[in-house]
């Protein structure tokens, strides 16, 4: 055999040989997954690690958000809760028992219309014509009744203030009590204003109280005086011209 078959003859065996050798590195089994070595990243493990926390401190903001709303809205609605003021009546009732009262004076009332006339007609200071003993005596005992009487009516209003001022002192206690107990705004204020509707209704009081007392004392200083113009003028016609006998 010359020389250039043998070459040729050479070749096809390395040939033959190298693809033996591959396809046998291609038949060798895979290497199992436990025996693979995990890596390790810490630089990645420690950004995980900042994005959680971050992302449970943002959590934990949006619930403190919502639990400030949620106490925003209860306070709201606490500084819109009313309170009730059922004692309103009952001060009405008190007022309108001492305006009744006030109404029932006699002889001469607490109105200005008809007030000059019935003063006029009880105090009529100079005796008109030549009135006799029985007039002058039966105008006098009208003058000292009406006196009495406007005392009397005084006391009445007096006993009615102060037993209205005896119910008032459990109200005010009520109220000093629902005032410290005033959950919002609107309620403190509520109660701030009954309060205040107590003092009114109390000054109202007072003022009747003391209209009637000045009523009295007038109604006596002019019966008074009334008395002093009778006799004055009785005494003058008593002495007359103030001559015993006549000049000659």
């Amino acid at each position: 055999m010359n020389s250039p078959s043998r070459k040729y003859l050479h070749a096809c065996a390395l040939a033959l040989a190298a693809a033996g050798a591959l396809a046998g590195g291609f038949a060798l089994p895979a290497v199992p997954a436990q025996a693979q070595i995990t890596v390790f990243d810490p630089s990645n493990y420690s950004q995980n690690l900042l994005t959680a926390a971050r992302t449970l401190e943002q959590i934990n903001n949006q619930i403190q958000s919502l639990q400030n709303q949620a106490a925003m809205l209860l306070n709201q609605a606490k500084n819109l809760k009313t309170v009730g003021f059922p004692e309103l009546e009952g001060l009405n009732d008190t007022l309108q028992q001492v305006d009744r009262l006030m109404g029932e004076a006699q002889d001469i009332g607490f109105r200005v219309s008809g007030l000059e006339e019935q003063f006029a007609e009880l105090f009529p200071h100079a005796l008109t014509g030549t009135p006799g003993r029985s007039e002058q005596v039966s105008a006098a005992r009208g003058r000292l009744d009406a006196a009495m009487n406007a005392y009397r009516q005084t006391m009445r209003v007096q006993a009615q203030v102060a037993q209205n001022v005896a119910a008032d002192s459990a109200l005010l206690g009520a109220l000093a009590a629902r005032s410290q107990g005033a959950e919002g705004a609107l309620q403190a204020a509520q109660t701030a204003n009954q309060l205040l509707a107590l003092s009114t209704k109390q000054q109202f009081q007072i003022q009747d109280l003391m209209a009637a007392q000045y009523r009295a004392q007038a109604t006596e200083a002019a019966r008074r005086a009334q008395a002093e113009i009778d006799g004055r003028i009785a005494t003058q016609k008593f002495l007359g011209s103030g001559s015993a006998y006549p000049a000659p």
